[in-house]
């Protein structure tokens, strides 16, 4: 039997395991390795959806080891052209507080040593990254997040740290002085990667905490993951009704340049 292609998925982040109704689970060979869980292929939001947990379902795969290539390739390989991927993020403004939504639109890069492309060679190819979120699919992310009863950041750039660790204070400092809204440990290389295959991609970071070093808060207190796992847990119910607004309002064909803005050159199959 053929499977009908699923042109939606879904990456769940910390505290987000399980999405939708029960479904086949399948786990898809790609050349980069197994991806972090096998997939779901279930319904959201009256669509289908494949669901994958980013860290796995019991969450056994720190940041910083995540396959991200296998992740995006095998949801690519299931017919995935357009990706939601929700996280959950620290914020560096005092104005975002925790239980808040921001719908990022750019990100800066402070991760090292990560498999960030699917062109390593002899194929070479680069992406034109100047806007790295879907145009389309943020508006319709925003207007879902307000609907479930978010606070939301219509805008935002995240800085992306290695983890596990959390930032120093001075870190902190450092990223909110270079214009940073939040920080998170996630979202590269998944949205690059998500371009280089041509589908799109949008986030709705959950901010969780205010992270240490925030300036005019020194009463903030040092970032812990119980913290992280407690607030995320509460917003989850708001973040699933989210996920099922936006779901159901995504168009059946897409209005942006995600795919043209890709390389035009595939990587290895």
């Amino acid at each position: 039997m053929v499977r009908e292609a699923v042109r939606l998925g879904v990456i769940g982040g910390s505290g987000l395991y399980a999405l939708g109704e029960s479904g086949e689970e399948v786990w898809p060979n790609t050349p980069y390795g197994r991806p972090s869980d096998p997939i779901r292929l279930t319904q959201v939001g009256g669509q289908a959806v494949a669901f994958l947990p980013r860290h796995g379902r019991d969450h056994t795969i720190p940041p910083h080891e995540i396959n991200f290539r296998a992740n995006l390739f095998a949801l690519s390989s299931l017919g995935v052209k357009r990706v939601i991927g929700p996280c959950a993020v620290g914020s560096l403004r005092p104005e975002l507080e925790p239980g808040s939504v921001v719908i990022c639109d750019q990100f800066v890069d402070r991760t090292r040593g990560r498999r960030d492309t699917f062109f390593d060679g002899p194929k070479v190819a680069h992406l034109s990254a100047a806007d790295p979120y879907c145009s389309e699919l943020r508006p319709l992310a925003a207007g879902a997040a307000r609907q479930a009863g978010f606070p939301v950041a219509d805008a935002g750039t995240m800085v992306v740290v290695q983890g596990p660790r959390f930032s120093t204070r001075a870190e902190s400092q450092w990223f909110q002085r270079m214009g940073a809204d939040v920080v998170g440990m996630t979202q590269y290389p998944e949205v690059v990667l998500a371009r280089e295959l041509g589908m799109c991609y949008v986030t709705l970071a959950v901010v969780t905490d205010f992270d240490a070093g925030l300036e005019g808060r020194p009463d903030v207190a040092a970032v812990t993951h119980e913290e992280v796992v407690a607030v995320f847990a509460r917003s989850r119910d708001r973040l699933v009704q989210a996920l099922e607004v936006l779901i159901a309002a995504v168009p059946e064909r897409r209005g942006c340049d995600c795919q043209a803005t890709a390389p035009s050159v595939g990587p290895e199959e």
